[in-house]
């Protein structure tokens, strides 16, 4: 009897896989689905009420609304691809991740937000819990396997709804599931969003530590209302827009290699950076968006400042990783219909400043913040899971320092967004505002 059992349910098991991966993903899927197959959130709401307010707060039910996604999409990646046969499949694939209902029911553009229509509901749980699996060997560019129905699937077995049918996917407690939209290939076949890959790569990996484990830590609470209290996954999803996650992600510690300098001397500074927290490398996903950036300052004894430069490495490509005051993203003009485009600002933060990150170049080797338009990247700068990086610091006391205790600052600074693009294109502010990830200091006495 006990065989006969096993065998059955390996053949239910190669049933439903085989079936699985008749249904479309990705591309194929665009169009092959009704937004009424798809149940809104505030019917989850009825019952799921505390996870659908974490999730009303958290970015996955802004993917679609947000307003520098609104501005990018339909300011710069639509008209682009209007105008650009290689990219012009970002016009429908922004919408696989950003508002999947529509991009399956083949609404694409979708209506701007303003119109209130359902693609706003954005990355909805009937989204997550109706996907079983992916297609393909890497999960990526919205890869997803969607199943809309009745059955939801969710990560524990044997739990019962009135609502609906509830089966155990494994596939949602996996890193892969989040893979399907938190890495993207461009059309030009490079990684332009990596950070599941990244993942992959770190040693949280090599530890079964998955994605969830930081974006959805579990604690004790109830699935639902009318549910027994349990270990239940948090629907936070908090990450590069909630300033807890990114309180002290790198860690800052700095010295002076002499404690006692004398007026005319030079006072040589060590800053270490180590990534503490994230298990991919930071910044991530939108790296050609975000900009983290060591900022150092001294102060004397009589309340003068100063800004230090950070001592050069000469490693090829160092040149994008130094803030300085030269213009970039010139392909934005393609969108603008301003073939003469000079571009803006490259970093908009104080010139000598070490930037960490990794430059995107469009087909022109011009540095971009398009990601459907980039083929091609410069260094790699950013800060790995539990690596790292020391930077150093050489200053020439000024003629007019004052005798007595000089104190040092250091500051790692993030923005979502490169201010100037921001200010360019007129986003809100709050998108480009200066966090402070983290800051130490130090000092020196400066004698006669």
């Amino acid at each position: 009897m006990a065989s006969t059992k096993i065998v059955l349910c390996i053949v239910f098991f190669l049933v439903a896989y085989s079936h699985s991966q008749d249904l479309p993903a990705g591309e194929e899927a665009l169009g092959t689905k009704k937004y009424e197959q798809y149940e809104s959130p505030t019917v989850c709401k009825s019952c799921h009420d505390n996870f659908y307010e974490q999730w009303k707060q958290a970015m996955m039910s802004q993917a679609y609304t947000h307003h520098w996604d609104e501005i990018e999409y339909f300011k710069l990646a639509v008209p682009h691809a209007e105008k650009d046969e290689k990219v012009a499949g970002v016009k429908a694939g922004c919408n696989g991740c950003h508002a999947p209902m529509a991009f399956m029911a083949g609404i694409v553009p979708p209506p701007k937000p303003e119109e209130n229509t359902r693609a706003n509901e954005s990355v909805a749980c009937d989204i997550c819990h109706t996907i079983i699996g992916f297609k393909g060997d890497i999960p990526h560019n919205f890869n997803y396997i969607s199943n809309p129905g009745r059955t939801k699937y969710g990560p524990k077995p044997g739990l019962s709804s009135p609502h609906h049918d509830t089966e155990y996917n494994e596939f949602i407690t996996q890193s892969e599931f989040c893979g399907t939209c938190h890495n993207e290939m461009s059309p030009y076949g490079v990684w332009v969003k990596a950070t599941q890959l990244e993942w992959k790569e770190g040693p949280y990996a090599k530890e079964g530590v998955p994605c969830h484990q930081c974006h959805m830590p579990k604690a004790k609470g109830k699935n639902a209302k009318m549910a027994k209290e349990d270990i239940v996954a948090q629907h936070l999803f908090h990450g590069a827009h909630d300033p807890g996650k990114l309180a002290s992600a790198i860690e800052l510690r700095m010295n002076p290699l002499e404690r006692e300098v004398p007026y005319d001397g030079v006072v040589s500074l060590n800053v270490q950076l180590f990534s503490a927290k994230p298990g991919h490398k930071f910044p991530t996903g939108s790296v050609e968006d975000r900009i983290v950036w060591l900022h150092v300052t001294a102060t004397d004894a009589e309340g003068k400042s100063y800004h230090l430069p950070v001592d050069k490495k000469s490693f090829a490509g160092e040149e994008y990783t130094i803030a300085s005051d030269v213009l970039a993203y010139q392909d934005m003009g393609i969108a603008l219909n301003d073939p003469n485009f000079p571009g803006v600002q490259r970093d908009g933060v104080p010139i000598g400043d070490r930037i960490f990150r990794m430059p995107y170049f469009d087909p022109q080797g011009r540095m971009t913040i398009q990601q459907w338009n980039t083929k091609s990247f410069g260094v790699d700068y950013r800060i790995g899971p539990r690596e790292t990086k020391i930077e150093t610091f050489t200053w020439q006391l000024p003629d007019d320092i004052a005798l007595g205790k000089v104190h040092f600052t250091a500051e790692l600074n993030y923005s979502k967004l490169v201010k100037p693009v921001a200010d360019f294109l007129k986003v809100p502010a709050e998108e480009s505002e200066t966090i402070l990830i983290n800051k130490t200091n130090t000092w020196v006495e400066v004698y006669d």
